[in-house]
């Protein structure tokens, strides 16, 4: 399915606003790696794009289309490009950054509060057991 016209104009909007042109493009297709056996070997579907003036370099082989690598491979060249020469934080690096600050240890005053939270609790539910009505004892 290849790529609405649509999308290609607002890619080309977004690269025409941080300064990218397509003059400034190398690209050449090179045969991709991985799975895909015969097909693989014999169909030169990778897209590989540099930026001339700022030297950054992406390969896309994200789907067995040209046209849509070609897609891609802008795409992303976009968003490096934002990364490293005008410093904005991409989504991905956001999503990066907040999956490393879920993995960090927790601090050690942080574990005392979880661990006394957690005793509190539990003096609480002892406080809830049977109420014994019997009159004889």
């Amino acid at each position: 399915m290849p790529i609405d016209i649509y999308k290609w104009k607002l890619l080309d909007g977004r690269m025409q606003k941080i300064g990218i042109r397509e003059e400034d493009l190398e690209e050449s297709f090179i045969r991709g790696s991985g799975r895909g056996g015969q097909k693989i070997n014999k169909t030169s579907s990778c897209v590989r794009l540099k930026h001339v003036p700022s030297g950054i370099e992406v390969r896309c082989q994200q789907s067995r289309s040209r046209e849509e690598n070609r897609f891609f491979a802008r795409r992303l060249l976009c968003e490096k490009y934002e990364a490293s020469v005008l410093n904005v934080e991409t989504e991905r690096q956001k999503e990066i950054e907040k999956i490393r600050r879920q993995k960090r240890k927790r601090s050690k005053r942080s574990k005392e509060k979880i661990l006394r939270d957690k005793k509190v609790m539990g003096e609480k539910k002892k406080l809830r057991g049977r109420i014994n009505i019997d009159p004889s004892g």
